[in-house]
């Protein structure tokens, strides 16, 4: 059996020492935010900050805190206004909500005799609770204690879209935890630095397969990281590809069981991942067919750090029928959607073609190709910079059910697939009698160090088997092909009318006669109207045969005139030959015959 594609990447995409200088003012920005969405006492204030915040940055999408205090009028409130001008940059929100868990609002601000009311965040830490008239006069209640929480005020964070800087077309997603806003806020602002960067730059920032991929064994037979294919995901950076057969054969495996697998040792070096960026440790892995893209992110699964994981794979082919069965594709030629996926010689699958899509219609709507996906050709990816309503559009799109549903239809499945069926466990690897000896070694053969430079948190090792020596093929078939339906036709004819093949031959001969007499009909027909239309050209009766022949052998034979003769006028007699005198037309009795008659008839 061919054993499966093995795609191994990082959970975090980029080294943190590699990319700090391009996500400083970022990281600045954001650790700025949570100390005063967290409450700081009033020692620990960021507002006497240097260098100073660069807030253009953070007013291109900005977070921004919804108090829901007031459920019909929520209120929104900047992070990094300042007090004294909070009541003028305070708006009302309205309870139109999109489909996204998205918050559509217009700024609507209160002012003059409108009165505001909720609880505001001041850049000084001090919070002012009770009724804040927009106007200018200002009642300041007693203060909140200091550890108040975020859901005790009924606060949300949410992250601020709006289609261009100073807009009032803005949408607000909300999220229902402030890791979740800051998390997205931070995808958000740096895919838009990352798009600036070369490709071969940010290969150079992700971890190398050198560092990452400590010890590989296939079956009985040692195998190193330059066994691996390496591609660049947009979502975990170097990703390293085993037996994905594009510049050899694919590897076949002898038998079941992991001592014939594949084993790993991987060091994910968790201590340089990007803090805000992911939020999760470990190895991303997927299993494929071979020469096909790794979507890692809808079907891959995570190996935890400091573990053993062991996956035992079960084979699923599958057997699609095509047109008119189902509406499946060979290779996607007859798919209307231009795969993007294609620069890297990979077959078609439904999810390149539904990726595919939607960076098609975000070229088209929005005017530039989002970070995560592959680009057209003459197409530059999206930034703040260059399209500072980018992530807008591209959330618009994104809960956009109609352009979904477009590529829905317009994407097809593959009528040939192969799934890989795991089962998977999991041991604390190594062993705490174990471990001193394993990093030693580990540490020797990487770094060449007799220090250990490795740890639990950062070690991971992969076990990849087949599970049984077999594989399960599920294929379509007609549920009624026309040998079944004659066969169903029989039966049922022969079931309710007692019907036979001799009753099918009598009805086919009754069918034969009727025809056949039908057109013996309609032949008569035909001849009866053509001799109607004979007489109707020739009123006068035409001549007999005896009137032919005499008028052909007596030249003095005419016709008679068609007027009538004067009474007293004789008729000259006819010309012409006497009728024969034959002995059969004799009338006299046998009895008066002579003996001549008696002579002759002897």
């Amino acid at each position: 059996m061919k054993f499966p594609a093995v795609t191994v990447c990082n959970a975090n995409p980029f080294k943190y020492s590699e990319v700090k200088h391009l996500l400083k003012e970022l990281d600045r920005l954001i650790e700025a935010a949570l100390e005063r969405i967290l409450q700081p006492t009033p020692g620990n204030s960021s507002e006497n900050i240097s260098p100073p915040l660069d807030l253009e940055l953070w007013h291109q999408i900005p977070l921004v805190l919804i108090d829901e205090h007031d459920k019909d009028n929520p209120v929104i409130l900047d992070i990094f206004e300042s007090n004294q001008g909070a009541a003028g940059n305070q708006s009302t929100v309205g309870n139109q909500t999109a489909a996204d868990n998205e918050t559509v609002v217009g700024n609507q601000t209160a002012a003059d005799n409108e009165t505001v009311v909720g609880k505001q965040m001041a850049v000084d830490n001090e919070t002012a609770v009770g009724n804040q008239t927009a106007a200018g006069n200002q009642t300041a209640p007693p203060p909140a204690p200091a550890n108040a929480t975020l859901e005790e005020k009924k606060y949300k964070l949410a992250v601020k879209l709006c289609s261009h800087q100073g807009s009032d077309n803005c949408t607000y997603r909300n999220f229902t935890s402030a890791a979740q806003a800051v998390t997205e806020w931070y995808i958000l602002q740096s895919t838009s630095i990352l798009s600036k960067v070369p490709l071969q730059e940010r290969i150079r920032m992700g971890y190398q397969a050198e560092d990452m991929i400590l010890a590989c064994l296939y079956g009985a037979e040692p195998c190193n990281y330059k066994n691996f294919t390496q591609i660049y995901h947009p979502d975990h950076g170097n990703c390293y590809i085993f037996n994905w057969g594009m510049d050899e054969e694919a590897l076949n495996s002898s038998n079941p069981g992991a001592e014939f697998g594949l084993k790993l040792i991987l060091d994910i070096s968790q201590q340089d991942y990007i803090p805000y960026l992911s939020s999760a440790a470990g190895a991303r892995l997927m299993l494929h067919q071979q020469k096909s893209f790794p979507f890692l992110k809808d079907q891959g699964i995570y190996a935890m750090a400091g573990t053993e994981t062991s996956i035992g794979v079960l084979v699923d082919e599958l057997e699609r029928m095509g047109y008119p069965y189902s509406d499946c594709t060979m290779n996607g030629s007859d798919v209307p959607v231009k795969n993007l996926y294609s620069q890297y010689n990979t077959s078609y699958s439904i999810q390149a073609c539904l990726r595919s899509c939607f960076q098609n219609h975000m070229v088209e709507i929005c005017g530039c190709g989002h970070y995560m996906f592959p680009l057209p050709e003459g197409v530059n990816y999206c930034n703040n910079e260059d399209n500072p309503g980018w992530a807008y559009c591209y959330s618009s799109l994104r809960s956009s059910i109609r352009h979904r549903q477009i590529c829905i239809d317009s994407c097809k499945e593959t009528c040939n697939d192969t799934q890989y069926k795991m089962t998977i466990s999991m041991a604390d690897w190594p062993s705490e009698a174990s471990e001193d000896w394993i990093f030693h070694i580990l540490s020797y053969e990487r770094d060449m160090s007799t220090n250990v430079t490795l740890d639990r948190n950062g070690i991971i090792k992969l076990n990849i088997y087949f599970q049984e020596y077999n594989y399960r093929t599920i294929s379509e078939s007609a549920a009624t092909t026309i040998v079944w339906l004659l066969s169903s036709l029989g039966g049922q004819f022969g079931f309710w009318m007692g019907g036979s093949v001799l009753c099918l031959i009598e009805f086919g001969e009754i069918i034969i006669d009727s025809l056949w007499i039908t057109v013996i009909n309609v032949i008569g027909w035909c001849k009866g109207l053509k001799q109607k239309r004979a007489q109707a050209r020739y009123p006068d009766a035409p001549p007999t045969v005896s009137e032919l022949v005499e008028a052909h052998t007596n030249l003095g034979f005419q016709h008679e005139d068609g007027g009538a003769l004067p009474r007293d006028e004789a008729l000259p007699p006819e010309p012409g030959t006497p009728p024969p005198n034959y002995d059969s037309l004799r009338v006299q009795p046998l009895d008066v015959l002579g003996p001549d008659s008696d002579a002759e008839t002897e």
